[in-house]
Formats: structure tokens, sequence, C-alpha cells
């Protein structure tokens, strides 16, 4: 057995550790760390599955941004009463409930343990057609060209979010500013990589985006590095979210899905159809989505991070 395969075989043993762990954590805080421990480790599973894309996702999206919502309710359930004997379900409940999860757990394996191998699958499709797109990344021409509309949806569903969240406020204070309140003074180690990691951050983002059509990365990618910059900053205080009813904040949200469905209808006049790529720009058409995607998402996740508008905003839209 090699260094490699045990480093493989200790790595997935502390994955079920540390799921284990969360699942049987009694205090939410606790449980949602564990749940972004978690989430880390998942990462480095994607890596050494040597699926960088999905890794890269998993550690934005899976244990940052979701991480960092399930421990902001977290710190403000800790606050609440703790329920009640009578609210508490009885051993015959937990029992019942176990057995569920358990029969439900093994019913999956089954599944999958008597699925065809090799089962079916369109990657030899995908690969004889890839060149038509004009990528070299295999993963982004399935989510850019073959998979289009889901992809399209799924950002229409972050925007659907956002709503759901903004839907929180009260009356008084829709339209106006979610957040924190900038510090007077800011000093202090957040203050001082908030101002250091975003030039970086960014660069770096707009990198990973741009060599995402023949390399690991994408619009999905960057976008959630530049929304993790972003966080730092509202984080460490030292400027506040704008004000939701911006028009530059709501046109920077729309742009990347209605770019996208754009271009999608175009395909019906000089394509095959709908979101159907011209023969010869096939690339620069989903680069230029992609520009608009990583401005979306980078607005998105931010926004679902900071919660809905609480307070008065400080000048004019």
């Amino acid at each position: 057995m090699t260094v490699i395969e045990i480093l493989d075989i200790g790595l997935a043993v502390l994955v079920l550790g540390v799921a284990a762990w969360t699942i049987a954590a009694r205090e939410l805080f606790a449980a949602a760390v564990g749940y972004v421990a978690y989430g880390l480790l998942l990462s480095l599973v994607w890596v050494r599955l040597f699926a960088l894309d999905v890794a890269l996702t998993e550690a934005a999206i899976g244990s940052g941004v979701t991480g960092v919502l399930l421990i902001t309710a977290a710190m403000r359930l800790r606050g609440t009463d703790p329920p009640q004997a009578s609210e508490q379900l009885r051993p015959m409940v937990r029992v019942a409930a176990a057995t569920l999860c358990i029969a439900i757990a093994g019913v999956l394996a089954a599944g999958v343990l008597m699925m065809a191998d090799p089962g079916p699958t369109l990657a030899p499709d995908v690969a004889r057609h890839l060149g038509e797109t004009g990528l070299g990344n295999p993963v982004t021409a399935v989510l850019m060209a073959f998979r289009a509309f889901d992809t399209m949806l799924e950002k229409v569903v972050l925007i659907l979010a956002v709503i759901g969240v903004w839907s929180l406020a009260a009356d008084d204070a829709w339209g106006s500013v979610a957040g924190p309140r900038p510090l007077a003074h800011h000093q202090g180690p957040l203050t001082f990589f908030a101002q250091l990691l975003p030039p970086v951050g960014i660069v770096v983002a707009v990198h990973i985006a741009w060599v995402g059509a023949n390399e690991p990365g994408g619009a999905f990618q960057g976008g959630a590095l530049l929304a993790a910059m972003a966080m730092i900053v509202l984080m460490a205080r030292v400027v506040q979210a704008p004000a939701v009813d911006r028009r530059w904040l709501r046109v920077v949200l729309v742009a990347g899905p209605a770019m996208f469905l754009l271009i999608g209808m175009i395909g019906f006049a000089v394509a095959a159809g709908f979101l159907a790529y011209p023969d010869g720009i096939a690339k620069p058409l989903i680069l230029f989505i992609e520009a608009f995607m990583v401005l979306s998402i980078a607005a998105v996740l931010p926004l679902l991070v900071i919660g809905p508008p609480n307070r008065p905003q400080a000048g004019p839209p």
C-alpha cells in the first residue's frame, strides 16, 4: 500500500467521522461548524478524484456561503429558549426516525450497487462534439452548451432566493440597506485583511473565470471568489452594502440570466434553435455570457449572506 493510498483512506475515514459528529452534535453552532469542516474535506475528496471544478464549487458554496448562512442562523437562534420537555421527541419516535433513515440509506446504496457497469453515459457523444464549442474544458462545455438551459435556470433560482431574502424585511425597511454599519475607525487584523486580500482576490477571480474555457474554473467559481472578497469587506465593516433599491444593483443581479436568455433567443434566428450557438463563434459567445454571469454571481451570494434590508439608507438612491 502506497503513501497516497494511506492518505486517501485516512481522508475517507475523516470525512465519515466529521459527518457522524455533525449529525450527532447537540448544539446548532457546533453542527454548523462541523458542516463547514465536512465541506472542506469534501473539497479535498473532489481534488483527489481530479474533479477540480467540483472542488472549487464545493469549497465556495457547499462550505463557504452555506456554512456562513448556517453559522449566522445558529448564532441568531442561540438566544432562543430550549425546547420544553413536552416538545422533545419521545424515544420511540427517535428510533422510528433512525430506522427510516437507515432504510432509505440502504435502498440508495442497493440502487447504486445494482446499477449497470459500465452505466449509461453520454460522455462519448459529448467528447465527439466538444470541438464544435471551441472549449477545451469539458465541464464548461457541458454546462454552457449541452446543458445550457439548466445552467441558466440555476442562476434564475439564485435571483429568486435573493428576492425571498429581501421579502423578509419589515415594511418600513424595504428598499433600504442590509448588513452592519461601517465602522468610524478601521482597525484590527480583519480590517487589514479586508484591505489586503480583495485586490489579489479580484485578479485571481478574473483569471479563474477566463481560463475556465480550457482549464478547471469558470464563471461560477470566479464569481464565487469575487463574492468572497465582497463578504470579507462587509464583515470587516470597511464599507456597507448598497441599498437594495439601487437600480445598478438590480441590473447587475439580472445581467447574467438576461444575457443568457437574450443570446439563447438569438439562436432561433442564427443557429439550430434556443440556446444553440452558430458554428465558429460558440466560444466567444459563451465567454461573453460568462462575463455577465460572473457579475451576477458576485452580487447574489453576498446579498444572500447579509440578509434582508434592516435600516434606512444613508444617501439618495
